[in-house]
């Protein structure tokens, strides 16, 4: 089980707010998740080469071929808004608490 602060530490940097029951369930979870870890780090994997990726494709790239393409009409034509021949989103950054808003 982690302390009560591990959790509390890591559901701040996953931006989670937890009740002081789900703390006390995930500081058990986690636990028992690190548990499960210690486990397979105890095998012996001396005679195991590591590998970043298993498929066996290496620098897989596909020519550069100058081919007929979508106006720019047509790519914006499924827009769900669009201005000046630009797509038009939603806001994706909150500006910061402090920051004064115009």
């Amino acid at each position: 089980m982690l302390k009560r602060e591990e959790v509390l530490k890591i559901a701040k940097l996953a931006n989670l707010k937890l009740d002081d029951q789900e703390v006390e369930k995930m500081g058990i979870l986690l636990g028992e998740a690190l548990d499960y870890i210690k486990v397979i780090d105890e095998l012996d994997t001396s005679k195991v080469v590591p590998t970043s990726q298993v498929t066996g494709v290496e620098n897989v790239y596909d020519e550069d071929v100058v081919r007929e393409s979508l106006t720019q009409e047509q790519a914006l034509s499924n827009g769900k808004a669009t201005r000046e021949g630009f797509f038009v989103t939603g806001a994706t950054l909150k500006k910061h608490q402090n920051e004064k808003t115009k």
